[in-house]
């Protein structure tokens, strides 16, 4: 896949269609609109443009605003009213990640293995 979209020289864009403002139970489904504009954005190509910051956890690029999408749902973060709570469950979500991509390190580049999000390290 990564030499087809090298290949391609094609644009990959990951879309949280999930929840937002807490985990599930708690936060409410990622409004529709939203979606809407977002993936019309990346379809157009208009999010090519737009400014990017990193995220810490995962450290992928993610706009800081787009136009027709509430830039507060943008930074997950601060959806969250228990900020400590969106932390902790990030850190868990990360280490699940980092514990399942152990498995496939050996089959990947380099260039993968180190795209990859580490763990957390409490200070």
């Amino acid at each position: 896949l990564k030499e087809r979209i090298a290949k391609g020289g094609v644009d990959c864009w990951l879309v949280n269609t999930g929840w937002t403002g807490g985990k599930y139970g708690v936060g409410s489904r990622m409004p529709i609109k939203a979606t809407r504009a977002l993936l019309n954005a990346a379809l157009d190509g208009s999010l090519n443009g737009v400014e990017f910051r990193t995220d810490p956890n995962f450290g992928f690029k993610v706009p800081v605003a787009v136009p027709g999408v509430d830039s507060a749902i943008l930074d997950p973060r601060a959806t969250w009213a228990d900020k400590a709570a969106y932390d902790a469950t990030a850190a868990k979500l990360v280490d699940l990640f980092v514990e399942n991509f152990a498995q496939f390190a050996d089959h990947v580049d380099e260039g993968v293995r180190q795209s990859a999000p580490k763990v957390h390290v409490s200070a």
